[in-house]
């Protein structure tokens, strides 16, 4: 069951959206369906009957999160599909940090929860979710190096982009205590992030076309 597409029912909708709150606040491990259910206006029986059991539920719950997530920012951040490559790419590196440091988004919060206590339990929905995403991002990545450029190095620019979207908001989550500052200003980390990675990208491009 792919529930937050075929959820129509509020009792459904309630639990995912109660589900998402709290495991983002405590994990899969520290969630019960207990409090789920009582934040959710629910009884346990509601959870068998949409859900079949508390994995699927959280499998369910984040892909919620991330659509709901996706609703708000949507992956090109309105740039239009016939501007320039160098643009598009910056639409899709704006939407990654506007969804990742967004205080509402708790799709983010529940992978951190994952990384820091894993379940294994979110791998194939997060992979088939954010497949789409990725390709796209390398599909403009392509564009800008050109025919010559191997998928490795697609691969490697891809990641570099992603972990400067990624590092600030995991340093600042890991510790909060000791944690260094968070990004104050997301459109204009947005702005150099875009720069930083345009400038590697055209330095590879440069390489490229030298030893073509």
């Amino acid at each position: 069951m792919k529930a937050s597409r075929e959820c129509s029912k509020k009792t459904c909708k309630n639990l995912l959206a109660a589900a998402v709150d709290v495991f983002a606040e405590k994990g899969y491990r520290d969630a019960t369906v207990a409090e789920i259910c009582s934040l959710a206006k629910a009884n346990i029986a509601a959870v068998n009957y949409h859900f079949r059991d508390k994995e699927t539920l959280y499998r369910e719950a984040w892909r919620y999160a991330f659509s709901e997530s996706i609703k708000a920012y949507p992956p090109d951040a309105g740039v239009s599909k016939t501007s320039s490559p160098e643009e598009r790419l910056k639409g899709q590196i704006v939407a990654l940090l506007q969804r990742i440091h967004s205080k509402k988004n708790k799709e983010i919060l529940i992978i951190l929860k994952e990384f820091a206590n894993s379940t294994e339990l979110l791998h194939e929905i997060m992979r088939e979710m954010l497949l789409p995403l990725q390709m796209k991002m390398q599909a403009t990545i392509r564009e800008l190096l050109g025919p010559d450029v191997s998928d490795s190095q697609i691969q490697f620019c891809e990641i570099s982009i992603i972990s400067q979207c990624v590092n600030p908001m995991v340093l600042k989550k890991k510790n909060e205590k000791n944690a260094p500052p968070g990004i104050g200003n997301v459109k204009a980390y947005a702005e150099h992030v875009a720069r930083f990675s345009l400038a590697g990208i055209h330095a590879i491009q440069a390489e490229l076309k030298k030893h073509k």
